[in-house]
């Protein structure tokens, strides 16, 4: 997918894969600026109920505004694939931090 373009987006890196898709970061060729966007497994853009879910979470997050959540830019589709495209927050990965404070106590 790195190096691919997806619509307008030119995705640049992975950062992450869960059970329902993979998170890249990509440059928004129109506007310049660098999103992360969230594009659907295969499989899981092929069963209705996933899909279905997909865009609940987009509708979800558009409907949310506060500083510790990423904002939404769009829920899109290019080639077939559903994607979202987020705000992208730079700094350290939440799996990361949790490994670093685990077994940590703070007072």
């Amino acid at each position: 997918m790195i190096g691919r373009t997806l619509s307008h987006y030119r995705v640049t890196a992975a950062l992450g894969a869960g059970g329902m898709g993979e998170v890249y970061r990509a440059t928004a060729t129109n506007l310049g600026r660098d999103v992360a966007i969230k594009v659907l497994l295969p499989e899981v853009a092929q069963d209705p109920e996933r899909l279905r879910r997909f865009k609940r979470e987009a509708y979800l997050l558009a409907a949310l505004n506060h500083p510790n959540i990423a904002a939404i830019h769009g829920l899109e589709e290019a080639d077939g694939k559903p994607f979202l495209v987020l705000e992208l927050v730079e700094g350290q990965d939440l799996q990361e931090v949790h490994s670093w404070t685990c077994g940590r106590r703070f007072h």
